[in-house]
């Protein structure tokens, strides 16, 4: 008999969480995919109670979308709404660096810098989720400089909705947010130049739009447990 030392641990929820926000990131699972519960459960050798619980944190990120009486499936979000969604993000994020540029201070700058750094070298790497995540933290960051709590919350949605949809429309092979973009905008902001700052983070979210092929595209079916088995 085995002794309970011996025995796996179960997986963690966060860690079967960042499995499928980065099966999603990496195209493995694409839009309008069904994630069947018992898969999942088969996958990461979990309970359905646990599976439920990640299920409903996924669908909070944007990541999957829960229907009733039909189950989870990646979210596929159509090119009329991924168009939406950086109209919206625009706007907010002009408002942001407008805000952040009397705020911002040297400690922030370096911050910020660093995070671009990383996320190029995560680019580099080709981990691809890591990568959509930091950009993402990049621009909640500066939000938080801005120092306006109701612009954050509201951007931190559209952040994630923007992840997805760079994960599921972005080539393997495309940029997620340049690292040298994100320099220029922090010079502006650096030098005290928020109109240029401004002009740039909205050129900047424009170039990110400009690099996806947004289509709506029917789902595709995909074997789940053989994407998400260790």
């Amino acid at each position: 008999m085995a002794l309970l030392a011996d025995l796996p641990r179960p997986l963690a929820d966060n860690v079967i969480v960042e499995r499928v926000f980065a099966a999603v990131m990496e195209h493995k699972l694409p839009p309008g995919a069904k994630l069947a519960e018992n898969a999942l459960c088969e996958a990461f050798e979990a309970s359905r109670a646990q599976i439920r619980r990640v299920l409903v944190v996924l669908a909070g990120r944007s990541v999957v979308t829960l229907h009733p009486n039909r189950g989870a499936y990646v979210s596929s979000p159509s090119a009329s709404e991924a168009r939406e969604v950086f109209e919206a993000r625009r706007a907010i994020e002009r408002s942001v660096v407008l805000s952040a540029a009397t705020a911002i201070d040297e400690r922030t700058l370096a911050e910020l810098r660093a995070n671009s750094r990383a996320g190029a070298a995560a680019e580099a790497r080709g981990e691809r989720s890591e990568s959509i995540r930091l950009s993402g933290q990049f621009h909640i960051r500066l939000a938080e400089i801005a120092g306006n709590s109701v612009l954050t919350r509201y951007l931190e949605e559209l952040v994630a909705r923007t992840s997805l949809i760079i994960g599921l429309y972005g080539s393997t092979r495309a940029r997620t947010c340049s690292e040298a973009e994100h320099d220029t905008l922090l010079d502006a902001l650096a030098a005290g130049d928020k109109q240029r700052a401004a002009d740039l983070m909205e050129e900047h979210l424009h170039h990110i739009e400009e690099a996806l092929d947004v289509r709506d595209t029917p789902a595709e079916p995909v074997d789940i447990r053989q994407i998400l088995q260790a």
